[in-house]
């Protein structure tokens, strides 16, 4: 994305896990609780809360994408499985509505066309839905189901939705 407003989107690098984590925790309490309740969120955000995950992901082979301030802070990231499963994309509160989260999925589609994978899909959150149609995922059906907490079942949904980027697009 050329340009001076272009946002800094650099590799994942370890020793960014940490920094994910409480950006990942800090967007699912603060972004998340304007869709969601609060045991809802705090359910969502029970399953984000071991950094080592990214470093994992890393290892697999996964590609973790991050956007940074001036002090090379990571303000958002997507992380995209090897086959083309977008499984997150947070964006620290502070810094949302700046177009990061369009910003890495371009950068993700790119990477993927790259790797001959032709087609993108993700389980959006209410929050992220509309940032994903914009980048072109069509939502296939809203998914509703539970999240263990707390000794709970606590009832919550998100929306599976996909982009074909195999083939040229007509627009």
């Amino acid at each position: 994305m050329p340009g001076e407003n272009a946002p800094a989107i650099r590799p994942f690098r370890p020793d960014d896990a940490e920094a994910l984590g409480a950006l990942t925790l800090a967007a699912i309490r603060e972004t998340g609780a304007r869709a969601y309740d609060g045991d809802q969120v705090e359910a969502w955000a029970a399953r984000h809360t071991d950094p080592r995950r990214f470093r994992e992901s890393a290892a697999k082979g996964d590609t973790i994408l991050v956007c940074t301030d001036e002090a090379d802070m990571p303000t958002a990231y997507v992380l995209m499985e090897r086959h083309g499963h977008v499984d997150m994309l947070y964006c620290h509160p502070d810094h949302g509505g700046k177009g990061l989260a369009a910003a890495l999925l371009a950068r993700i589609e790119a990477d993927a066309r790259r790797r001959g994978i032709a087609r993108l899909f993700a389980e959006a959150s209410e929050i992220a839905r509309p940032v994903f149609a914009r980048a072109g995922f069509k939502q296939i059906h809203r998914r509703d189901f539970a999240l263990e907490h707390a000794g709970a079942a606590v009832p919550i949904h998100n929306y599976a939705m996909a982009k074909t980027i195999g083939e040229k697009r007509e627009d």
